[in-house]
């Protein structure tokens, strides 16, 4: 009787164990792409050129990096070895002044900033002149309440990560408003349903990326706006883990030419890499020198190289793909 006990307390240890590994299996994918290596760094917290109070946002655009420096209400550009170049705008409500910006986007020549406290989009040419603004204060279509981070499509339309609204918004570019997902200052886990949604990017064919910020997820629309999948942690079900694949809050998205999706991982201070289809690739930014505190944005150049405002470090990081790649 004894022996027959042990025999079922094994073979149930066994079956808990295999249940165990193959749900690591399903859920916690492997990388099948070397890391990124760290090339350099630079900044620090001040006010001066070069350096920053909390960089959130960054894009690339003409050889040149443009940093979202927030606390210090400006925008730094710099060449893509970290050679200052200029900078524009103060804090400030007026045009050309920002409040918070956060995630930026370059588009036909333009600069779009997401001002978190001004709660509206602001177009800036690449020289900082002030250009329009789009949105304002509120809840009502067309209005926002802390935009995190916008995309412009070929046509022009704008999709605005709606922060504290819990919502995506699609605008035309003088700012008509022509659809949204989610449910405005509602949350939820569901597809389609948002977090505080931090960012937004859109890929080659149109397709559309959401950092569904605190779902630690990362969901996608087609370029109707019909939704097509979400990954994230188990099931994409706001389960939040330093395993790859999931998330700690993603805070920004970019996507390199071949479709490619970066997602920063905010509170696992890393970058993590997708294919168009959200299988996991690589992940970076622990290790010294390039070691990250707290990554909030990231963009990607031309070259393969990707650039990550290093929030925690006040600096910004550049990366490049290993040989093995």
């Amino acid at each position: 009787m004894t022996r027959r006990i042990v025999t079922k307390a094994v073979s149930a240890v066994a079956a808990v164990v295999a249940l165990l590994a193959a749900g690591w299996l399903a859920f916690v994918p492997s990388p099948t792409e070397p890391p990124y290596v760290f090339i350099s760094a630079w900044g620090e917290k001040g006010d001066g050129p070069g350096q920053f109070d909390d960089p959130t946002g960054i894009a690339i655009a003409g050889g040149e990096v443009f940093v979202a420096d927030a606390r210090n209400g400006r925008i730094q550009v710099f060449d893509l070895d970290g050679n200052f170049r200029r900078q524009f705008g103060r804090p400030g409500t007026g045009p050309g002044e920002l409040g918070r910006p956060m995630n930026v986007t370059v588009a036909g020549g333009e600069l779009y900033v997401a001002e978190y406290w001004n709660d509206r989009i602001q177009v800036l040419g690449l020289d900082g002149a002030h250009r329009r603004f789009i949105g304002k204060k509120g809840g009502e279509p067309g209005a926002f309440n802390a935009p995190g981070g916008v995309a412009v499509a070929q046509n022009g339309d704008l999709f605005v990560a709606d922060f504290y609204n819990h919502r995506v918004q699609r605008l035309k570019a003088d700012g008509r408003f022509v659809g949204q997902w989610g449910t405005t200052g509602k949350t939820g886990i569901g597809a389609g349903a948002f977090h505080y949604p931090t960012d937004v990017a859109i890929s080659p064919n149109g397709s559309l990326f959401i950092a569904d910020g605190y779902n630690d997820r990362i969901q996608v629309f087609d370029a109707q706006g019909q939704f097509l999948r979400k990954w994230g942690g188990p099931l994409a079900m706001n389960v939040h883990g330093p395993f790859p694949g999931w998330f700690a809050t993603v805070t920004a998205l970019a996507i390199d030419e071949a479709g490619n999706i970066f997602a920063a991982d905010f509170y696992n201070n890393r970058v993590q890499k997708f294919a168009p289809d959200g299988r996991f690739l690589t992940v970076f930014g622990g290790e010294s020198p390039g070691r990250l505190r707290h990554a909030m944005g990231v963009a990607t150049a031309a070259d393969g190289s990707v650039f990550v405002t290093d929030f925690g470090n006040n600096r910004v990081t550049k990366w490049r793909p290993s040989q093995g790649q």
